[in-house]
């Protein structure tokens, strides 16, 4: 009894030590060597996004107009070199086909806007009428790089236009993308604004006109031909320049319906740029052909 009661004592005291030195030896494991929980992996750096800066708008635009007092400056007697005003000054050397220069000179301005929305992070998609605003601006040079390169019949282009063409667009393509993708602040109601509203109409207008003309300067010449004839129909029954004044009061409207500092220098330069170009054509036409219309002005109907 007393060696049962002893064993049993010993037992006890066995199961009690084995028991202690259980605890002892999971209680002597550090917690790092335990199997860690599974955890969620946290979430990937957003990637950096461009900022607006007001100063850089200010700049690019004010540099914007400046250009194109320059344009004017230099173009206002003397026209570019190219097109019907190259037969009457030195040729260049080196030139691209009309189709393929048109499609590289306007490329920059459909790519570029394009390329700053799909860098913002968060996508901007508020308000209606930035979203509208940027659709009106990549559909002008939409039509200009994917469908009107493709129809033109002129002339081969000067590379040397053809590159400064090309830094032009690229670089007001930034400035109208990075304005109206970065910058613009516009309410929500922008849509229903008189000034969204007149200049979405005046912008829709200038671009009928401008495209009409096209087509009428087009069916001017047979595929191959490179003569110049008197065009006929369209606003070209008032001015020389139909297509001409059709892109300036299509952004203008623009200008109005962002009534932004970037668009108003664009819509300038526009004017300061093919304004002249329109003047040299109706000197052009009234020196080649006898019978052209004395009642055609050079751009405004009736005015100039």
């Amino acid at each position: 009894m007393g060696g049962s009661a002893a064993g049993r004592g010993d037992r006890g005291g066995s199961n009690k030590a084995g028991a202690g030195a259980g605890r002892g030896l999971f209680a002597s494991v550090p917690r790092a060597a335990r199997r860690p929980r599974a955890s969620t992996p946290p979430p990937p750096p957003t990637p950096p996004s461009m900022q607006c800066f007001p100063s850089l708008v200010l700049a690019l635009s004010s540099l914007l107009g400046a250009l194109a007092l320059l344009q004017l400056s230099l173009y206002l007697r003397v026209p570019s070199r190219y097109g019907k005003h190259e037969e009457r000054l030195c040729r260049p050397r080196g030139r691209l086909p009309a189709r393929c220069a048109w499609f590289l000179q306007e490329l920059p301005s459909f790519l570029v806007p394009a390329l700053l929305l799909a860098l913002r992070s968060p996508p901007r998609l508020e308000p209606l009428g930035c979203r509208l605003l940027c659709c009106l601006f990549c559909w002008h040079y939409f039509y200009r790089t994917f469908i009107y390169p493709f129809f033109t019949r002129g002339r081969p282009f000067p590379l040397q236009l053809l590159f400064f063409g090309t830094l032009f667009c690229i670089y007001n393509g930034f400035l109208q993308g990075y304005y109206l993708i970065y910058c613009a602040e516009y309410p929500n109601d922008w849509c229903t604004d008189i000034r969204f509203t007149s200049g979405l109409l005046l912008f829709l207008l200038g671009m009928g006109i401008n495209i009409h003309s096209d087509l009428l300067l087009r069916q001017l010449r047979k595929p191959g031909e490179v003569t110049y004839k008197i065009p006929q129909g369209g606003l070209f029954t008032y001015v020389s320049g139909a297509n001409y004044f059709g892109e300036i009061v299509e952004w203008f409207g623009f200008a109005i319906a962002t009534w932004s500092l970037p668009a108003f220098a664009f819509a300038f330069f526009t004017l300061c740029c093919i304004g002249p170009r329109a003047y040299h054509h109706h000197r052009y036409y009234l020196k080649t052909f006898t019978d052209y219309p004395k009642s055609r002005k050079a751009l405004i109907p009736f005015v100039f």
